[in-house]
């Protein structure tokens, strides 16, 4: 399971020109699920998504975490980040999940997300052609893989 962690002052999710997700300050989301992937990765991706301390502190220095700030996150599921580009000039997507597993892996890692205790956990729509806007706080982009 793979994660990259985007810290926003502000982020949405557009589908068919609709506005169906946005948060303010905190972290935009984007999960990549692979074909071994389980609940032990998500309970490791969603601790440190929760805890990271990447946000500044009265001195500021990045030291205050998503529970900390009482920050959103704004979770869009994304198989491209399991893109192999190392042969050819197209991707291969051979290691991203099928929908059958990822989709669950990716509703379970939302909702342990929210008994994790972020107060507002939005989503996009699993499968769906979206746009994806947002402000970098910073900026400040983190990827963080599983341990297997």
């Amino acid at each position: 399971m793979r994660v990259i962690i985007q810290r926003v002052l502000s982020a949405s999710v557009t589908i068919d020109s609709e506005v169906v997700a946005e948060i303010d300050n905190g972290f935009l989301v984007l999960l990549g699920i692979t074909h071994d992937d389980n609940s032990s990765d998500i309970d490791f991706l969603v601790n440190k998504v929760a805890n990271l301390r990447v946000f500044e502190d009265e001195d500021e220095k990045m030291n205050l975490s998503l529970l900390d700030v009482e920050g959103s996150a704004l979770v869009v599921s994304q198989f491209t980040l399991y893109g192999d580009c190392r042969k050819g000039r197209r991707p291969s997507f051979v290691d991203a999940a099928r929908p059958e597993i990822a989709e669950p892996l990716y509703n379970n890692f939302v909702e342990e997300l929210k008994k994790l205790g972020v107060r507002d956990v939005q989503t996009g729509q699993f499968g769906a052609d979206m746009k994806v806007g947002l402000v970098n706080d910073g900026p400040v982009t983190i990827l963080i893989d599983s341990p297997k």
